[in-house]
C-alpha cells in the first residue's frame, strides 16, 4: 500500500467536503440532519488553521487530514477505503512527522473510538457538547 499527498488547496475543498459528506453519512448516524448542512459550511472556514492534505492512493483521493500543531484536527476516509489500513498509515504518518498527540472524537461515533484506542490513544477528558456548542459529547484523547 502507497499513499501520497498534496497539500490541500483551496480548488481541493470540493473534493474533501465530498470525501467529508460520504464519511459523515457513513459513521456520524448521530447527527441531525440541519448540524450536517450547517458543519458542511463551516468545514471549509477551518481549512485555512490546519495543516491539511488531500491524501492519495496510485488511483484517487481517499481522504483528507488537518492538524494543528500536536492536535489532529480532521481525519476522514472515503467509506470506499474503510478497513483497508489507509487510516492507520496516515494517523501513524501524522503522529511521526508532525508530532500529533491529540484528538477530539465524537463520543457516539463509535468506530472512530474503536480506531484511535487501537492507535494507542486514550481518553483523558471528556465535554459534553462539541466545539461548537452542539449536544454531541466528545471524547478528547491523547497518545
Amino acid at each position: 500500500m502507497h499513499l501520497s499527498k498534496i497539500k490541500l488547496q483551496e480548488k481541493d475543498y470540493p473534493k474533501a467536503l465530498e470525501i467529508w459528506e460520504k464519511c459523515v453519512i457513513a459513521t456520524h448516524d448521530f447527527l441531525k440532519e440541519k448540524d450536517i448542512l450547517e458543519l458542511k459550511n463551516e468545514i471549509p472556514t477551518y481549512f485555512k488553521y490546519v495543516k491539511a492534505y488531500l491524501w492519495f492512493n496510485d488511483k484517487e483521493a481517499i481522504g483528507f487530514s488537518g492538524t494543528n500543531e500536536k492536535n489532529l484536527e480532521m481525519l476522514f476516509i472515503d467509506p470506499k477505503y474503510f478497513r483497508n489500513g489507509y487510516g492507520t498509515e496516515i494517523l501513524q504518518y501524522l503522529i511521526q512527522e508532525n508530532k500529533v498527540h491529540y484528538v477530539d472524537v465524537n463520543k457516539d461515533n463509535h468506530n472512530a473510538v474503536k480506531f484511535y484506542a487501537k492507535n494507542g490513544f486514550k481518553k483523558y477528558k471528556e465535554s459534553q457538547k462539541d466545539g461548537q456548542g452542539r449536544n454531541y459529547p466528545i471524547l478528547h484523547l491523547k497518545l
